[in-house]
């Protein structure tokens, strides 16, 4: 998978054979909002959840289609809030745009390559934001490598940032 920033498109090569998949991100909205005061110090322990939400696929044309997206952060204490929506645009081949449509209206989740490209597009932007209200990233936590020994099944704990 391929990725130009500038116009937020990528290009993925399916494993299943040579049809090209062009995915295409526009952003529609973004909201970001800190509910704790700017002088008021944040928990020392936050968890963030991240979901991504497809809307809808429609079919546009022949070979291209379109899938609506909301991408929001919530933070648990409930001390901020991100928002993000938009349109994945979707070209390629046109048997592979309709077997798209049609896995939809059977209820089948969004291929992977469109929920990569709307979650890259969309994490790197809240990124920018969180670090504007001065809120954590909603990024993974940086663990240090486990002591244990490889092979011993060591219970994993639920990650957790801190400020």
């Amino acid at each position: 998978m391929t990725q130009d920033r500038n116009d937020n498109t990528f290009v993925a090569l399916p494993s299943d054979g040579p049809k090209l998949l062009r995915v295409t991100v526009q952003l529609t909205n973004i909201t970001g909002e800190r509910y704790w005061a700017p002088d008021t110090q944040l928990p020392p322990q936050v968890q963030i959840a991240v979901n991504i939400n497809i809307v809808g696929l429609d079919q546009k044309n022949e070979s291209s289609a379109e899938a609506p997206f909301v991408f929001t952060v919530t933070y648990n204490p409930s001390i901020a809030q991100l928002s993000i929506k938009g349109k994945a645009q979707i070209s390629g081949d046109r048997a592979e745009v309709i077997q798209l449509v049609d896995d939809n209206k059977k209820n089948k989740p969004p291929p992977a390559t469109v929920i990569q490209a709307v979650s890259s597009i969309a994490l790197a932007d809240a990124i920018i934001i969180s670090k504007s209200l001065g809120i954590p990233p909603p990024l993974p936590p940086i663990g240090l490598p486990s002591e244990a020994a490889p092979g011993q099944n060591v219970p994993r704990k639920e990650p957790r940032y801190t400020t």
